[in-house]
C-alpha cells in the first residue's frame, strides 16, 4: 500500500451497505428528550448567548439567517470568530474540534500559518486581485498538473459548482452529444442540469425545486455501484443523442456516505471508452485529500476531465477549477486567443484565478506534500472510527461507523441510505417522508456533538486534518462517549 495516500484499508462496500440496509429498517435511535432539553438549556441557552442574538438579528436581513446550509444547526446556529488547527471558537468563547473542516478542504487543518504568511506577503505586495494574469495561476496550475498523470491543463474557477458546469459544456463540445448521466445522490453543485438525482438515488427531479422539469431533459442518473444501470443507460442512449459524459463521485455519493466497490470506477472507465462518453472525476472532496494524485490515483484511473473545489484555493475564495487532458481542455480557452479553431465553451469568472486564491491554494498544496498530509489526516480518521465502532458496541447501537481515509461517516439514522423505484411511483412521498423525519434527529445528534465541543457535518461526517493527534482523537471520542450514552428509541 502507497503510505502517501490516506486510505490505509479500503471499506467493504457490501458489508457497510448492508449495515446501512439494517439501520433504515429499524427504528430511529437518537438524543433522549430530556438530554436534548438539557443541552437547550444549560448549554445553548446558558453558554451561546451571544450566538444566539446575533443570528436573531441576522434573521431579519438574511433568509434563514445563515449564507450556506452548512452553517445552520439546531437549535440555531453558531457565530464562529475563530479557526485554527483542529480548533474552532465561537462569538461566546466556547471551544470545539473542528470535524467540519470547512466541508473539507482544510487537509492541514485551519488556517495554517505557513499558507497564512504567504497571503499576508501578497497582500502587502499586490492585493487579492488586478483582475489581470499573475504568476500563481501558472504556479498552482503546474503544481496541480504535475501531481495528476490526467491532468495536462487546468483552469481556474470561483466554485465547483461553476466547475462542474464547465465540466459538462466541454464535454457536449468534445463528443457532439447531448446527454448527462450522473450517479444517483451525488452532489455537483447547484446549477440546474446537476439538481437532478441529489441526496437520494432516484429522487430525479423532486428535489430541485425551482427548477423547470424540461432542464433535466438530457440528464439522467444510475443507481451507485451498479455497471449493469450504467450500461443500459449508456446503450438506449445511443439511440437518443448519445451520452456526452458520466460524471461520479470516485468514492460514492454525497462524499462516499454511500460507498462504492474498490473496482467500480474502473468498471465506470471501460464503459465509457465503450460507449464513446467522457469520465468525469469529481474531486471536490477528494483531490488532495485522499491523496496527492486524488482519488484517481489510488484507484488508478484516467479520467478525462476532473473537477476540483475548496483546496485547490486553500479554502480561501476563488476555490474551483477544471484539469484534463490536453484535447478536451482547448475547449476552454480563455480570451480571444484564436490559435486553436474550435468553438469555445461559454464561460466566464472575473474572479476567478485571483493572486490571493493561487498564492493560498499553491502553498497549501506545497505543504500538504511535504508534510504528508494527507496520510497523516488519513491515520486520524482512521482512529477516530475505530474509536466510534467501540463506542457503539459498548452501548449496543445500530448506528455504522466507516471511513475513506480521512472521510468519516457517523450513520446514526441513515438518511442518505434510501432510494426512490420509480417503478413503485407510490413510494416517493413516503421515502421522502422518512428521510425528513430522519433528518431531523440527523440535526438533534448533532446539536448533541456540539454542546459536547465537536463540530461535524450534518451530525453524520467527520473530515480529520493532519493537525489532529492521537490525544485529541481520544479526548472527541470521550465527548462522543457522553452522546451515545444518553441516546435511547425515539418514542412517536
Amino acid at each position: 500500500m502507497d503510505t502517501n495516500f490516506a486510505i490505509s484499508t479500503y471499506p467493504d462496500a457490501k458489508e457497510i451497505t448492508e449495515r446501512l440496509n439494517k439501520l433504515i429498517k429499524q427504528p430511529i435511535y437518537t438524543i433522549s428528550p430530556d438530554s436534548l432539553a438539557n443541552y437547550e438549556e444549560e448549554y445553548y441557552g446558558a453558554k451561546c448567548q451571544k450566538s444566539k442574538a446575533m443570528i436573531d438579528e441576522a434573521r431579519q436581513i438574511i433568509p434563514g439567517g445563515v449564507q450556506h446550509n452548512l452553517a445552520f444547526n439546531y437549535p440555531f446556529p453558531l457565530v464562529f470568530t475563530k479557526a485554527e488547527g483542529a480548533y474552532l471558537y465561537d462569538l461566546d468563547g466556547n471551544k470545539y474540534y473542528d470535524f467540519l473542516q470547512a466541508g473539507g478542504p482544510t487537509v492541514l487543518g485551519s488556517n495554517p500559518i505557513a499558507v497564512r504568511e504567504k497571503v499576508i506577503e501578497l497582500l502587502n505586495e499586490c492585493g487579492p486581485s488586478t483582475g489581470l494574469f499573475h504568476e500563481y495561476e501558472y504556479k498552482l496550475a503546474k503544481k496541480i498538473a504535475d501531481n495528476f498523470e490526467s491532468v495536462d491543463m487546468f483552469r481556474m474557477l470561483g466554485s465547483g459548482t461553476e466547475a462542474c458546469m464547465a465540466a459538462i459544456r466541454v464535454a457536449r463540445l468534445a463528443t457532439k452529444k447531448k446527454n448527462i448521466i450522473k450517479m444517483g445522490g451525488a452532489y455537483h453543485g447547484w446549477s440546474d442540469q446537476l439538481g437532478y438525482g441529489i441526496r437520494v438515488p432516484g429522487s430525479k427531479f423532486t428535489q430541485a425545486h425551482g427548477v423547470p422539469i424540461y432542464m433535466f431533459m438530457h440528464t439522467q442518473e444510475f443507481f451507485p455501484n451498479d455497471l449493469k444501470d450504467l450500461e443500459k443507460k449508456l446503450r438506449r442512449n445511443q439511440l437518443t443523442g448519445g451520452t456526452a459524459a458520466v460524471m461520479i463521485e470516485p468514492v460514492g455519493p454525497e462524499s462516499g456516505t454511500r460507498p462504492l466497490d474498490k473496482d467500480f470506477n474502473k468498471g465506470v472507465e471501460k464503459l465509457c471508452r465503450k460507449y464513446g462518453a467522457l469520465l468525469i472525476f469529481d474531486e471536490v472532496v477528494t483531490a488532495f485529500r485522499i491523496g496527492m494524485s486524488g482519488a484517481q490515483g489510488y484507484f488508478g484511473v484516467s479520467p478525462d476531465l476532473t473537477v476540483f473545489g475548496k483546496v485547490v484555493a486553500g479554502g480561501y475564495p476563488g476555490a474551483g477549477g477544471i484539469g484534463g487532458k490536453k484535447e478536451y481542455m482547448k475547449y476552454l480557452g480563455a480570451g480571444l486567443d484564436g490559435s486553436t479553431k474550435v468553438k469555445k465553451a461559454f464561460m466566464g469568472g472575473t474572479l476567478a484565478a485571483t493572486p490571493i486564491s493561487c498564492v493560498a491554494g499553491y502553498y497549501t498544496l506545497c505543504e500538504i506534500e511535504r508534510t504528508n498530509a494527507c496520510a497523516a489526516a488519513g491515520r486520524m480518521g482512521d482512529r477516530i472510527t475505530a474509536g466510534l465502532r467501540e463506542l457503539i458496541k459498548k452501548y449496543d447501537l445500530p448506528f455504522v461507523a466507516f471511513n475513506q481515509g480521512s472521510i468519516c461517516h457517523l450513520e446514526t439514522v441513515g438518511t442518505m441510505h434510501f432510494s426512490i423505484n420509480w417503478k413503485r411511483p407510490w413510494g416517493i412521498p413516503s421515502v421522502l417522508s422518512a428521510t425528513s423525519a430522519r433528518k431531523k434527529e440527523m440535526e438533534h445528534m448533532g446539536a448533541a456533538y456540539m454542546a459536547e465541543g465537536l463540530v461535524t457535518l450534518a451530525g453524520s461526517r467527520l473530515y480529520t486534518s493532519a493537525a489532529y493527534t492521537p490525544e485529541l482523537i481520544d479526548d472527541a471520542l470521550e465527548r462522543f462517549d457522553k452522546v451515545f450514552a444518553n441516546v435511547e428509541i425515539k418514542h412517536n
